[in-house]
């Protein structure tokens, strides 16, 4: 049975000979724009003719199923069981991509070839999320060879091809294959890390939601100087309205909407949590948000309401009158313990009681929130993996301050989730010029390889869910 140290060393050799470039490069040509409504026969052609190969090298039988909601995209499952006795590792993947873009991107690249220059690798799909799943099936291939031909646990593949149009009928899907996808934990990779120069595991995400609000006062503008001081005037009812819900530091007012406090393991985690600092980064606004916070725990332990957009008159052509309506998106993202199921009921409770009874709430549709614990056994492993193989401590999230489909894994599949991104945040993932950095790529694929040997190294003494 080969070693830790063998399975380093295949993965490094994969990556070293310009194997794995080649297998993303041909990956990255599948034109698999989810946003495209021409793209369904590339969508299925990246999971058929591209995934499932790749895994059935692995040993892995899979098959491509339709969604479940008609005219959406199709999703693959591939499963290969060692052993029963052993843990079954859930990994999770999507193929598709955002628009290529074509013609925006520097120096005239094309986004389905994937181009080198110097340590960046540029292409769709490199960052989101292409590359990633590329390291994780790779990292698997490596730990395989060494440990002749056994992982040392079971294994389940999930591959969607809808992630950039919101996943839609991965709920469906997965309720529906329960018993196919029936594993002990997940292990997958999309996102950035919270630097390039340090590796980071995350364990969930912020529940995010959209709600308008909306105020019609009446039919047409009327003019100001006639009627001004005698009509209400929609913008400035809806910004009083607005100020009523979060304050003018950012801070929520609606306590049905603030968290319950940071629980210890969180805060902990936390402590060493730095954001922001690089070269493209923003600088953080110190006196922004809940008072008493860190800029960590502000972004990754607690909530916030933001205004996306805002509505009134015709700001490129104001003309003098009263506006008849006036219209707000706002947005709520939200940890663990939040009642955001009762959104509307909860901001339309405030509103009244602050006097803005006419107002309309609407709600759009809800991400949940979603925290693995992080003194779960499973983290502990794979902060010891990950520190084993780079020598350096990662940085550990209880979530991340965006949202992924993770409520799917957590809630649904009741998986315990560990995510090891290997991207970085100046990636321009969704934007022209997407790339990877080759030396996180690197250290990407020996950390999966690291992580999955040990997974196999330790079944026996690791948590079961089944």
């Amino acid at each position: 049975m080969g070693t830790r140290a063998d399975a380093l060393a295949a993965a490094a050799r994969e990556f070293d000979s310009g194997a794995f470039q080649r297998t993303l490069a041909r990956r990255v040509a599948h034109r698999t724009e989810s946003q495209n409504p021409e793209s369904a026969a590339a969508l299925r052609a990246y999971l058929g003719d591209e995934i499932a190969p790749s895994l059935a090298a692995l040993g892995v039988r899979s098959q491509v199923f339709d969604n479940p909601l008609p005219g959406k995209q199709p999703l693959l499952i591939g499963r290969s069981d060692e052993d029963p006795a052993l843990p079954t590792v859930l990994v999770y993947g999507h193929g598709d991509v955002v628009r290529g873009l074509e013609g925006r991107w520097r120096n005239d690249l094309d986004p389905w070839a994937l181009t080198v220059r110097g340590e960046r690798w540029y292409g769709r799909g490199t960052a989101d999320n292409k590359g990633q799943h590329s390291i994780n099936l790779a990292a698997l291939a490596a730990v395989r060879a060494a440990r002749g031909g056994r992982l040392g646990f079971n294994l389940v593949w999930l591959v969607e091809t809808g992630e950039e149009t919101g996943s839609p009928g991965l709920a469906e899907f997965c309720a529906a294959q329960r018993d196919a996808l029936a594993a002990d934990v997940l292990i997958a990779s999309d996102g950035p890390r919270l630097h390039a120069d340090r590796p980071t595991v995350y364990l969930g995400t912020r529940g995010v939601v959209n709600f308008d609000l909306t105020l019609r006062l009446r039919d047409g503008g009327h003019h100001s100087g006639n009627w001004g001081g005698l009509l209400r005037n929609p913008g400035t009812v809806l910004a009083h309205a607005i100020a009523s819900l979060v304050d003018a530091r950012g801070a929520i007012r609606i306590e049905a909407l603030r968290p319950p406090p940071i629980p210890a393991a969180v805060t902990r985690a936390l402590a060493d949590i730095e954001v922001g600092g690089g070269a493209d980064d923003p600088a953080v606004d110190a006196d922004w948000g809940e008072p008493g916070l860190t800029p960590a725990q502000r972004v990754f332990g607690w909530n916030t309401i933001e205004v996306l957009a805002i509505g009134v008159g015709n700001a490129a052509n104001p003309v003098n009158a009263i506006p008849h309506e006036a219209r707000a998106t706002l947005q709520l993202r939200f940890v663990v313990g939040t009642d955001a199921g009762r959104l509307g009921e909860h901001v339309q409770a405030h509103l009244h009681a602050h006097g803005f009874s006419d107002i309309v709430v609407s709600v759009g549709e809800l991400m949940q929130a979603t925290r693995l614990d992080p003194d779960s056994d499973w983290v502990r492993l794979a902060m010891r993996s990950i520190e084993q193989t780079t020598g350096r401590k990662p940085a550990l999230l209880p979530n991340l301050g965006g949202s992924l489909p993770n409520d799917v894994f957590a809630d649904i599949l009741g998986l315990p989730t560990v995510w090891v991104p290997h991207s970085y945040p100046a990636c321009s993932q969704h934007a022209p010029d997407e790339h990877v950095l080759a030396p996180l790529m690197r250290e990407g694929l020996l950390m999966m390889a690291g992580l999955f040997h040990d997974v196999g190294e330790q079944a026996g003494t690791l948590p079961r869910r089944r």
